[in-house]
């Protein structure tokens, strides 16, 4: 049966059969990473050949239909983030969302969007902060190694794999669900776009960036069939 389901999947990516999802256009394929832009000072612009080469990755290890692989970002204030049923938020330092970005970005989630958090080293206290106002009744919590997002599409049996080492601590994930579907994923003291970047950006070994984008078309496989 899950073989079943993973087929199904494929197809409907294939076919672009998205449903409209009270708010998020999911009809909007082929798929993009947009990064998401918020004030406060934060680089949240840092790396951006990280997405276009995720998104080479897809087209070149799955059947998701990929448009081309280019640096596409969406302001957090702008209508625009509904175009995009996956968003990327990253960057070393702080973030400050007014209270009605955070409200456009609870919108969002509740919709059928999906917010990928990756903690570039330095943004963490800050994150942990803003996401209580974009989900004030509800808590980050671990997600457990059996978790889907971690065999979606290759095997992580122990979780995140551990990119960069920053303070020594092990790599975590944690989610927010709303409605029972995972809508915010965080990845704390591994930073997985960091791997997607240019090999000069950080000289990450080939192994580790073999694992990145691994992990990186686990979140993107979960996220689209979910």
């Amino acid at each position: 049966m899950k073989i079943l389901a993973v087929v199904f999947f494929f197809l409907l990516i294939g076919t672009n059969i998205y449903a409209q999802n009270d708010g998020v256009n999911k009809n909007s394929s082929p798929f993009k990473i947009a990064r998401l832009k918020y004030s406060g000072g934060g680089d949240w612009y840092n790396d951006p050949s990280a997405e276009v080469n995720m998104m080479d990755y897809l087209k070149k290890n799955t059947t998701i239909d990929v448009d081309e692989p280019k640096f596409y970002s969406v302001d957090v204030a702008s209508d625009d983030i509904f175009n995009y049923p996956f968003i990327l938020l990253t960057g070393h330092g702080n973030i400050s969302f007014s209270e009605t970005e955070a409200a456009r970005l609870r919108k969002y989630c509740d919709s059928g969007g999906f917010l990928y958090a990756d903690d570039d080293y330095g943004m963490d206290e800050a994150f942990r902060k803003e996401i209580k106002k974009i989900f004030p009744n509800d808590e980050m919590k671990e997600l457990p190694f059996s978790h889907p997002i971690y065999s979606s599409h290759f095997k992580f049996p122990n979780g995140l794999p551990k990119i960069h080492e920053h303070d020594g601590k092990p790599a975590q994930g944690f989610g927010i669900y709303k409605n029972g579907r995972l809508c915010m994923y965080y990845t704390y003291e591994t930073n997985i776009s960091d791997g997607w970047a240019d090999t000069k950006e950080h000289n990450d070994p080939p192994e580790k960036k073999e694992e990145s984008f691994k992990m990186g078309t686990n979140i993107i496989v979960y996220s689209l069939s979910n």
